[in-house]
């Protein structure tokens, strides 16, 4: 059972209540209501696209969030775009290669690591958890803990999750002397067998850090599978 968690985006300033009120709409949680004061004005139910729509619109991404520099905006996002034209085809000219790749955020130079997972699938942008890896993981903290996390979930949920999955990480750490996984980026060297509890403890103490990252910065996640 695959699952890619996807950042979403959190609700511009002003925009929460709404934000908030598109998604519970969209899961089916509530309804769209119209005063017969707002009928007689021209309002009517908007379709899921355009909810949608609306949705997107008033919402920061988590790019931002993660300080990730823009090309065309951040000198270290442009030098990075001319290392990767050298290493292309050069199909296109280096004018519009720019020119394609403006405004583009570079997810691997973002400032802000703990949004960015080494634990990610080929296909998706850096910053998207691939969640099966938690699969493997099971045994030490649960079957129910684990598949919580195919759920989508909003940025309060998504925090709370994070911390449930810390605390059981941290002490099943103590217990064995594995405390040290938590600050450690990648996984730790010694344990080349991917059964072993030093690398489930560093996916889980990995994606309780993504996930605490992003709940307490106002970003839910996306449950892709």
């Amino acid at each position: 059972m695959g699952l890619d968690m996807r950042p979403m985006g959190k609700p511009k300033p002003g925009f929460e209540n709404r934000f908030n009120q598109i998604m519970r709409i969209i899961d089916g949680k509530e309804k769209q209501k119209i005063s017969l004061l707002d009928r007689l004005k021209g309002k009517r139910i908007l379709s899921k696209e355009e909810l949608l729509k609306e949705w997107f619109a008033n919402q920061i991404p988590g790019y931002v969030t993660i300080k990730a520099p823009r090309v065309g905006y951040d000198q270290i996002a442009n030098n990075w775009l001319k290392n990767k034209y050298s290493e292309s085809d050069k199909l296109l000219s280096e004018d519009d290669f720019y020119v394609e790749y403006h405004g583009y955020y570079v997810i691997e130079l973002a400032e802000e690591q703990d949004g960015v997972p080494i634990y990610r699938s080929m296909g998706q942008d850096e910053n998207v958890f691939r969640g099966s890896f938690l699969l493997d993981c099971k045994d030490i903290i649960g079957e129910e803990v684990v598949l919580e996390a195919w759920e989508t979930k909003s940025a309060d949920e998504t925090l709370n999750y994070g911390k449930q999955l810390m605390t059981a990480a941290l002490l099943i750490a103590k217990k064995n002397n594995l405390e040290y996984l938590c600050d450690e980026r990648y996984p730790p060297k010694e344990a080349d067998d991917e059964t072993s509890l030093e690398n489930k403890l560093h996916i889980v103490f990995s994606l309780a850090k993504w996930l605490i990252f992003y709940g307490k910065n106002g970003h839910g996640y996306e449950a892709d599978y």
